[in-house]
């Protein structure tokens, strides 16, 4: 069984660029794979690798400036869920595009996932799910909104275009592991909404801990690793992912007309011109030639 372990943590970060190469080495030396962002306002990312492995990516990070505190959520796969590591330098850990916000000021009540059914129950408290489209899609809290936003960067516009529809409400909001309502939350308080709360260890950590039979859940939680979504118990679900489009279908959504492998699904089917999606089919012959020859194609 490969140790999954998602991670982020808000600090400064005076010079991101120094700290890739020994973190990227360490995790090829260890035989981890997955992805880590590094920025000047922190690190965020998912890896995975043997539990010795694990170890000793998050001792290094954990050493790292202003990361002793580090918290992570972990899981587990029987196949391996990246092909390669990867270690990127960007301008966010998670890109929101409001260069006034920071967790590290302030952000809202963090809501312990026990308490959360409570608390989304009561008349005067709007839930928002922070996240895209297509993992709304597959599962949310009962009674959420969807603001039906393709990325994370347009969070502020919606909030704007549509905040006097929450006026004199408690606001609570939700993502996958915590890292959007940590910005999320900062945002609204910095346009004066003060009653801002947000579910601590996101939807993961509420799957983990609320019993199936005391959930407000709905669906599956899509994750950005090789199980594609999770349940309760994070057991792993039944979406996969159109290798094209790279959002969750079903197995029966195979069936579909506008499904080839690779190439598109019902989601995508008009999306890419001919060129492109040529380009797609090379990609998966390539990918069938290594599986033939009992290797991992890097780009699957």
């Amino acid at each position: 069984m490969y140790t999954i372990a998602a991670l982020y943590h808000f600090t400064r970060f005076d010079d991101p660029s120094a700290l890739r190469d020994p973190l990227f080495d360490l995790a090829e030396t260890q035989g981890v794979t997955g992805s880590l962002l590094l920025a000047k306002e922190g690190i965020n990312g998912t890896i995975a690798g043997s539990r010795a492995g694990i170890d000793a990516v998050l001792a290094h990070i954990r050493a790292l400036p202003g990361c002793a505190d580090l918290h992570w959520k972990e899981a587990t796969a029987k196949d391996q869920p990246f092909g390669k590591m990867k270690v990127r330098l960007k301008r966010e850990i998670v890109t929101m595009g409001v260069p006034d916000v920071d967790p590290r000021a302030r952000v809202g009540h963090y809501v312990e996932p026990e308490d959360w059914n409570d608390l989304i129950r009561q008349d005067d408290v709007v839930v928002i799910d922070t996240r895209n489209d297509y993992e709304v899609a597959i599962g949310t809290f009962e009674g959420a909104i969807d603001p039906h936003t393709a990325s994370f960067r347009e969070f502020p516009a919606w909030w704007q275009a549509n905040k006097d529809r929450f006026h004199n409400k408690r606001v609570a909001m939700f993502c996958t592991g915590g890292i959007r309502c940590e910005k999320s939350t900062n945002y609204l308080i910095s346009q004066g909404v003060e009653d801002v709360f947000h579910l601590k260890g996101g939807i993961l950590e509420y799957l983990e801990n609320v019993p199936a039979d005391d959930s407000s859940w709905d669906g599956e939680c899509f994750v950005f690793d090789g199980r594609v979504s999770v349940g309760h118990g994070l057991v792993e679900g039944p979406h996969e992912l159109c290798h094209a489009c790279r959002r969750p279908i079903l197995p029966e959504d195979r069936k579909r007309p506008e499904y080839e492998a690779g190439v598109s699904c019902h989601q995508c089917i008009d999306d890419y011109d001919d060129a492109r999606r040529e380009r797609f089919r090379e990609r998966q012959r390539q990918i069938a030639l290594a599986a033939k020859r009992g290797v991992r194609h890097l780009g699957r």
